[in-house]
Formats: C-alpha cells, sequence, structure tokens
C-alpha cells in the first residue's frame, strides 16, 4: 500500500530534482577537501547561516556531537534543556565519546531554557566541578510541540553566554521551519550563535546529511573530530548534490508544509474524539492527545489508521504527532482527516 506517511518529516524521499542533481554530481575525494559538489554546499550553508565556514556531516547526531566535542574539553560541561535532542536522542554520544558533563534544565511550554536557570547552573574554576563551556539551544524545539524559538530569544542567549566568557551551539535541525515559521531570514537564529548544525534530511527532503557551520577555526576542529567519527565520506558529492536542490528548492516551499499543518489541525479539531496542544501546529508539527471517552491506546488507532493508508506517528500511550512535509499534499491531508474519524466515530 502507499500510505500517507506523517510519523516524521525524516520519511521524506529525494525529489526528481534531487535524483537527478545526484546522478550527475561532479565529485572528488572529500577528505582531501577536492568534492566540488561538497565544497559548494559547505559554502551555501555557511553563506546562509552567516558563518565563515561549513562541514557536511552524515547526520545531525554527528553534527551535534562535533560541536560539542569542538566546544568541549573532556571534563566540561555543557548546559541544555531536558527535552533537548542531544540530551534525548543521541546515546550518550557528548558523555560517552567526549567525556562531556551535561547540565539538563527544564524547557519551558515555548521551548526556551529560562536565562535565569541558565545563570544559577554555571559552573567556574572550581576543582570539584566541572567547567561550564558551552550552551545549547534547539530550534525547533521538537519535543515542546515544534516550537519556534524566536529571534530575540537568541539574541539574549548569545550575549548573555558571550559576556560570561561561554559558547552557544544550536541545534537548528529544522532551524528553516522556525524561519518560515517566524516570517525572518535563517539568519535572524543562526548568525548569533557560534556553531549550529541543521538537517537536510528532514522537512527540506533530502536522502542523507547535515550541515554543521561555525568559524573557519572551529570548522577545523569539527573536521578532525568527524574524521574520528568515521565520516569521511569520500565522494560525498552524490550526496550533497541533493543537498543543494534542497536548499536551492525546497527551502522556499516549506511554507506549503505549514499551510496543510494547520488545515490538517482545523480538520482533526472538529473530531470530538481529538485534543489538540494550545497553538498547534507552530510550523509543520500537530500534537495532540485522545479525549477520555476514547477506550483505545494511540498504538491501537495507529494500528487501524493503517488499513486506511495512513502512518501516523504515536509520541505516547494517548498522544500522537503528525508531521507535514514535501510527500502531503492536499488530498492526502483531506485522507486523514477522514481516517481519524472513520476509526475513532
Amino acid at each position: 500500500m502507499d500510505y500517507i506517511d506523517l510519523r516524521s518529516d525524516t520519511v521524506t524521499k529525494p525529489t526528481p530534482e534531487m535524483r537527478e542533481a545526484m546522478a550527475k554530481a561532479e565529485v572528488g575525494d572529500d577528505v582531501y577537501g577536492d568534492d566540488p559538489t561538497v565544497n559548494r554546499l559547505q559554502e551555501m550553508a555557511a553563506k546562509m547561516t552567516g558563518h565563515e565556514a561549513g562541514l557536511f556531516v552524515s547526520s545531525g547526531t554527528m553534527g551535534n556531537l562535533s560541536a560539542v566535542l569542538a566546544h568541549c574539553g573532556r571534563g566540561d560541561e555543557v548546559i541544555l534543556g531536558k527535552e533537548a535532542h542531544t540530551f534525548r536522542y543521541e546515546a550518550g554520544g557528548i558523555s560517552v565519546l567526549g567525556g562531556v558533563h551535561s547540565c539538563q534544565l527544564p524547557n519551558q511550554p515555548d521551548g526556551t531554557i529560562a536565562l535565569e536557570e541558565i545563570k544559577g547552573a554555571i559552573r567556574y574554576d572550581d576543582p570539584h566541578q566541572p567547567i561550564t563551556r558551552l550552551i545549547t539551544i534547539e530550534n525547533t524545539q521538537n519535543r515542546c510541540g515544534g516550537k519556534c524559538l524566536s529571534v530575540e530569544y537568541t539574541h539574549q542567549v548569545a550575549e548573555f553566554a558571550h559576556e560570561r566568557g561561554l559558547q552557544v551551539h544550536l541545534d537548528g535541525a529544522r532551524v528553516f521551519n522556525a524561519a518560515v515559521g517566524l516570517g525572518v531570514d535563517v539568519k535572524e537564529l543562526t548568525a548569533p550563535v557560534d556553531s549550529v548544525t541543521f538537517c537536510l534530511s528532514k522537512g527540506l527532503s533530502a536522502p542523507v546529511g547535515s550541515v554543521l557551520c561555525g568559524t573557519k577555526e572551529f570548522i577545523e576542529k569539527a573536521h578532525r573530530i568527524r574524521k574520528m567519527l568515521g565520516g569521511g565520506m569520500r565522494q560525498a558529492g552524490v550526496l550533497a548534490a541533493a543537498g543543494i536542490v534542497a536548499l536551492e528548492k525546497v527551502v522556499p516551499r516549506l511554507g506549503d508544509d505549514h499551510v496543510r499543518a494547520r488545515t490538517l489541525a482545523e480538520g482533526l479539531r472538529k473530531n470530538r474524539s481529538l485534543v489538540l496542544d494550545e497553538g498547534t501546529p507552530a510550523t509543520n508539527m500537530i500534537f495532540m492527545n485522545l479525549s477520555d471517552e476514547v477506550e483505545m491506546s494511540a498504538d491501537e488507532i495507529a494500528e487501524k489508521m493503517k488499513e486506511h493508508g495512513v502512518l501516523a506517528g504515536v509520541a505516547g500511550s494517548r498522544r500522537f504527532r503528525l508531521v507535514t512535509h514535501y510527500w502531503i499534499d492536499g488530498e492526502s491531508v483531506k485522507r486523514v482527516i477522514a481516517a481519524f474519524e472513520a476509526v475513532l466515530n
């Protein structure tokens, strides 16, 4: 069956234009730095985010790990949110592989970490404690409903950190969605921080990869770490070619995904068996719970939805996350609304 897949925007397949670009890509050995397509992607990414240099990596996890290890030494500490992807979903890599200690602070409902909380958590040169070196924020904040961190907040965190001799890394896996959601140039969200990772393989629809951006000196350190992690991909221009198409062609149409998410949310709100989070969707993610009257679990409903050709993302025993993306069109939205109606009512 050809499913309508709303489990995540990671399920996106490359567009026809990407497949053509990949087939025709000019390649070289990226470990030697002579893959022209990789070099072009890295330069594009750096320019778009307001940084000096970029580094093509295989995943967002590798990008975040490389960034933390480039910013911090063994025994140093990074401050991040309890709902941060790096804390929850990256297998503890910063500690296992980098010896970096993490201090997890509560995320506010809007995805931010309160500056007062950060201020109280900073640890300086005390032989009994790790030294705080880095603050990490995430935009959009997945676990907080795909919320967008504002330009003002991003600048506040950067200024706060720099005044105290700290660095800031932005896990910007979906930062282009945040920029579209806020109606700003992505540089407004990425230039103030010291480093940023963004994913090509989520809403941007490329098959593989992320880009880490920062100063030239920082990227040189991250490049060495990428090598340690086994990230030298040789003729990676075949993959980078899809990333270039993503930046040139898919970024400008991300707003369509947000529109479809809002249309889907409007339809689902009419279903009394579903309780959508207030303010959802902030971007391309819809978060919702089952009403008290529903006896089935989210897993049971997701199984029944498959019979209607829909794959729904289960985010808890009675909770769903639905994510729109390049391959979800207007007709798909109508079918999803009808499928939930059929299963629940």
